[in-house]
């Protein structure tokens, strides 16, 4: 996507039952983990929330099987030689409603996201390349300011403020989609209701029921509408992993996004072998400690929480899904980045990790007579559930208590976004190196969960910016990376693997790194028993 926050899930536990389908439809049931608190783009930030969006808006680009930005309302675009002003050529396309998509949707939909009244988590994507979108942002330029024009209905024109290959990846990403205008401006809050809610993707919004699913029926006016399969796409949250197998294996779910790592190995051997997706993902799972807190303000601290934690033991003990051990906090393996720095301490045994913690904790005024105490707010999916016990245990090896308290994945990330915690367990999805290192930018907000702030760290990202040499470019991304890893105000974790569980009936589904699968390329299998196909609803 784009730029994702991760999809650990939270949310009932009940097992999913398969809603009835229209008669002579073809529905696809989509377990996908936590309930969604907003379907605005200007205000998803989960993967849970951005799955569903995804089938309602169309960019300026999209995403194919693999990941990759392919064309999507535009048909092709231009770029100029000094790269700063790329020009979308648009097709002609239609929202739900029948009014016409035009460039005018894009540049609200850009604004709306950087107004400072939207107060959008999700405006700092655009601002590392977007012209002035910081200034505006900040409320120091006026909305029309921002490098964003519409010189006809039919093209529409970026300015950047730096060189930034990663734009045709972000035209397919939420902060850069089209809004409809006449909409909000009509139902201002409630444009989002079913009803009212109005898009231009292959799907449209018919029922939206808390705590039940999410409904959406195949759009006519979708510009690729005799492509799309399936009639219906039911999204139900289901974050319930022994449910949702269950479910699975009775038809009630085709897709679920909510899958135990360390059960799959019982998933093969079981009969269900061919329903396990599992794949490399570029994404990284983490916690993040918050720099006001007077127990963490000390970078010592912060270092001796991480370097005790037996990352191995997680990854190959504990999940056994692929999920690699972070030796630093971008993934390896991204486009202009390959590898990054690693911690100090990365070679050491767990032995001399944990003599060396117990050292800096001391050092900090912290041991046997004045322990420190630290409470753990994380989302209660089933891999934070179980691989924070064994952080908790490791920490009190060392002698820190741990309290865990857990939340619903939403709640999580709220608390975190107005930095309501001591330490979190958070997650994040993306293809782009720059993407992860401007999560701990000091003008970044709510995004940069634990409030850190260094000059000299925001200076290495700016001269990342102004270099137009990609080796330059890329060793001040290694020396930003370095300061993040040095200060400590994060502590990576583990690098994800996609899991999922799919019904072999669907095709067209296709394991990628950033794990996005739009509906729209999904199908079914011809000839195959599943009830997918409707019958008459009871």
């Amino acid at each position: 996507m784009t730029l994702l926050t991760l999809a650990a899930l939270g949310g009932c536990t009940r097992q999913a039952h398969r809603p009835p389908c229209p008669q002579g439809a073809l529905c696809l049931v989509y377990g996908n983990g936590a309930e969604p608190l907003s379907l605005d783009p200007a205000h998803v930030d989960g993967v849970w929330e951005l799955t569903i969006v995804d089938q309602l808006i169309v960019g300026l680009t999209d995403r194919d099987a693999g990941g990759h930005p392919i064309p999507g309302m535009a048909t092709s675009w231009d770029v100029s030689p000094d790269k700063l002003t790329w020009t979308f050529h648009l097709r002609d396309a239609k929202w739900s409603d029948g009014t016409p998509v035009t460039a005018d949707d894009f540049v609200y939909g850009i604004r709306r996201v950087l107004d400072p009244k939207t107060a959008s988590y999700s405006a700092f994507i655009l601002l590392p390349f977007l012209k002035n979108a910081a200034e505006v942002n900040a409320g120091k330029l006026p909305l029309t300011a921002a490098g964003v024009e519409a010189p006809d209905p039919h093209t529409v024109v970026i300015h950047l403020s730096h060189p930034w290959p990663w734009l045709a990846a972000n035209a397919a990403d939420r902060v850069m989609w089209p809004v409809p205008r006449h909409v909000v401006e009509k139902w201002g809050e409630q444009w989002t209701r079913p009803g009212h809610y109005v898009g231009n993707g292959p799907y449209t919004l018919v029922s939206w029921r808390l705590g039940d699913m999410v409904v959406l029926r195949k759009n006519p006016l979708y510009f690729d509408a005799p492509h799309v399969c399936f009639t219906q796409v039911d999204f139900t949250p289901s974050p319930d992993p022994i449910s949702n197998e269950r479910s699975e294996r009775s038809g009630d779910l085709d897709v679920s996004t909510t899958v135990q790592s360390n059960r799959l190995g019982f998933l093969r051997q079981s009969g269900m072998a061919d329903y396990v997706h599992v794949a490399p993902e570029f994404g990284v799972t983490y916690l993040a400690f918050n720099l006001k807190d007077p127990a963490l303000k000390d970078v010592r601290v912060r270092q001796a929480l991480s370097m005790a934690i037996d990352r191995d033991f997680i990854t190959q003990k504990l999940l056994r899904a692929g999920q690699r051990s972070a030796v630093g906090f971008v993934p390896p393996g991204l486009d202009g980045y390959p590898q990054g720095p690693h911690f100090y301490w990365a070679a050491w045994s767990f032995a001399q990790r944990q003599a060396e913690a117990r050292r800096l904790l001391a050092a900090a005024g912290y041991g046997p007579g004045h322990p420190l105490h630290i409470v753990v707010k994380h989302r209660n999916s089933s891999d934070p559930s179980l691989f924070l016990l064994a952080v908790q245990s490791d920490w009190a090896q060392v002698g820190v208590n741990a309290e865990l308290q857990p939340n619903d994945v939403q709640v999580a990330y709220q608390e975190y976004e107005i930095h309501d915690f001591q330490v979190g367990d958070a997650g994040w999805i993306s293809d782009n190196p720059l993407n992860y290192l401007d999560l701990a930018r000091s003008d970044t907000g709510g995004q940069n969960y634990g409030e850190y702030d260094n000059p000299a760290y925001d200076a290495e990202l700016d001269a990342a910016l102004d270099s137009a040499d990609p080796t330059a470019r890329t060793a001040h991304l290694e020396r930003a990376e370095a300061i993040l890893l040095a200060d400590m105000p994060v502590a990576p974790l583990y690098y994800i693997a996609s899991r999922n569980l799919v019904n072999p009936h669907v095709l067209g589904w296709r394991d990628n790194p950033i794990d996005v699968h739009v509906a729209s390329a999904l199908c079914h299998l011809p000839g195959s028993a599943s009830p997918a196909a409707g019958a008459a609803a009871s």
